[in-house]
């Protein structure tokens, strides 16, 4: 499989976006989660690059927001939280419309987990709550988010709005991560096997965010 990506996951950090990039990469896809590693770095795509910044480089240069990620089969992270240039492409209608139009084949995931734990793993993950109460997030502006009932808002928000924008669009599905079927889902749903699924970033308090980045 080669070309632009035909995964993108729409989930939000903490969501279980690195468990589902680990299922895809044991599949044999290609996987970009939240930066381009060294290994993975191409002409267009240089090691180190946020998935994020590549997606909004490619819409906003020539429309598509693929362009700078072909060869990589699957996207499973493509946020990026910095306090003063945070990109959120899954909560923008733009990258998602741009996507559905120029690439018919892409299938669109949403790894969910029940928001309160989702909101509680970004609580625990080093100083992600800080940094998104100071980031000015889409749908959460600056001053937000350090409440537990703010975030539970705003992620419930977030899959409501997917739920609208992709709405009876074959090639999406809501992911429960936790849910005793998630992998035959996914599997029945993407037309692969997929030989490992599980728990990955178990334990967020133990690991440092990545060079002031979050992923999950």
């Amino acid at each position: 499989m080669s070309g632009a990506a035909r995964v993108v996951n729409l989930g939000l950090p903490k969501s279980g976006t690195t468990t589902l990039g680990r299922a895809l990469r044991r599949s044999g896809m290609t996987t970009a989660d939240h930066r381009i590693q060294d290994r993975q770095a191409t002409a267009q795509a240089s090691a180190g690059a946020y998935v994020a910044d590549l997606l909004y480089a490619g819409y906003f240069g020539s429309g598509d927001p693929l362009e700078k990620l072909a060869g990589f089969d699957a996207l499973s992270e493509i946020s990026v939280l910095r306090e003063r240039q945070p990109a959120w492409p899954q909560m923008d209608h733009g990258i998602i419309s741009a996507i559905r139009d120029r690439h018919p084949e892409v299938y669109f995931v949403a790894s969910w987990r029940d928001p309160r734990e989702i909101s509680e793993s970004m609580l625990n993950w080093t100083n992600m709550v800080a940094r998104m109460e100071r980031a000015a997030l889409p749908g959460l502006p600056v001053g937000y988010g350090a409440g537990e009932a703010e975030r539970i808002r705003w992620i419930e928000a977030h899959y409501a709005f997917l739920e609208t924008v992709m709405s009876g669009d074959r090639r999406f599905l809501i992911l429960d991560v936790a849910a005793p079927d998630a992998r035959e889902r996914l599997a029945g749903f993407l037309g692969r096997d997929l030989p490992w699924w599980g728990q990955a970033n178990r334990n967020p308090r133990a690991k440092a965010s990545r060079d002031g980045a979050t992923a999950g």
